[in-house]
């Protein structure tokens, strides 16, 4: 059955959201109604409505501004959901081009149009996210690379990025809903603040060694007191096989991790005979940065505000049909786009 509960002009003017009592970002219910839609959308349905033109049947096509990795495309099914709406979609995480058609909707005008800011914001920003991400996969050549990003977004947006980078190619992210949404567990350790606290690394490892289930890996930052290097091996000495990683995360007032400290570090657990230590890097990764690390023997990659402050990839939607006639405004070609890989989903 076809859903009718959009909000209205009326029931606009008459809001009062609670701003004292609440956190800014939309509930669930709210996106679903339309209140982060813009308000010319409501107005337009009003009126159509008004003018006995709200079911006018219409063909919608949504398409990209650049190239990069589509992904969005499971919420905005979700949004579009028993609205008596045939869709058809690009499959999450493919690969997309400039101007291509990624989304085609079709049906009642007035059964999405409210959509059209919620449906654009939600595949622009997934995409830019899962583009980011797909470019610092390929920079690590098949090594690992998690996605720490969370904590450079508002919390409500924290999860939607975090599976955005997984499905552009990531491997898992930190942030608690959004692994355990995908079905997965979220990836980490402790931070610097516990080292901090315990005051020193071996004494932490070996408590963290204690507190972990047996299956968890037992990975261990080594960069808060002494030399990286160092450290690594007094750690490796304390956990001997349990060990299966150190992490590097070297600030940037003492440059950073660099490929030399990474090929130092390596060739010293080597020597000590700790080959099956692996080492991942974190802090201000870029794809750049990866490819080198990567190169210098860094074996995993946790990567944050690359991935979080990607630019979004703008979408723009247009009628190409308005009940069954070939249509468009100035500039645009009417009539449906030819694109053989749109898959019908609803």
């Amino acid at each position: 059955m076809e859903k009718t509960d959009f909000i209205t002009l009326k029931e606009i003017a008459a809001m009062d959201p609670g701003k004292e009592k609440r956190f800014f970002s939309a509930t669930f219910s709210e996106i679903e109604r339309g209140l982060t839609s813009d308000i010319y959308f409501v107005r337009t349905r009003d009126l159509l409505t008004q003018m006995d033109l709200a079911a006018t049947p219409v063909t919608a096509e949504i398409f990209s501004s650049r190239a990069g990795v589509l992904a969005g495309i499971d919420e905005s099914l979700h949004l579009l959901r028993n609205r008596g709406l045939e869709v058809w979609v690009i499959p999450e995480g493919s690969p997309m081009e400039a101007r291509e058609v990624v989304m085609r909707i079709k049906g009642p005008y007035g059964q999405f149009c409210i959509y059209e800011t919620p449906l654009l914001g939600i595949l622009a920003s997934s995409s830019g996210w899962a583009t980011a991400a797909r470019s610092c996969k390929e920079a690590a050549a098949g090594r690992r690379v998690i996605c720490y990003g969370a904590r450079h977004l508002h919390p409500a947006a924290a999860p939607v990025m975090e599976r955005a980078a997984v499905t552009g190619g990531a491997d898992g992210c930190s942030c608690i809903i959004a692994a355990l949404l995908m079905g997965r567990r979220p990836a980490g350790t402790v931070p610097h603040a516990a080292f901090l606290i315990v005051g020193d690394t071996v004494e932490l490892a070996r408590a963290y060694d204690r507190f972990v289930p047996e299956e968890d890996p037992r990975i261990i930052l080594v960069d808060t007191f002494k030399d990286e290097a160092e450290e690594a091996l007094r750690v490796a000495e304390a956990l001997g096989e349990k060990l299966n990683g150190i992490r590097l995360d070297t600030p940037g007032e003492r440059g950073g991790v660099t490929p030399g400290l990474v090929r130092e570090t390596r060739a010293r657990l080597d020597q000590a005979g700790y080959s099956h230590v692996q080492i991942i890097v974190s802090g201000g990764l870029t794809p750049e940065r990866i490819a080198l690390l990567a190169e210098a023997g860094a074996d995993a990659f946790g990567v944050g505000s690359y991935i979080s402050r990607a630019a979004a990839i703008d979408m723009t939607m247009d009628l190409k049909e308005v009940d069954g006639k070939a249509i468009a405004k100035r500039g645009r070609i009417p009539g449906v786009s030819k694109n053989d890989r749109l898959v019908r989903v609803s």
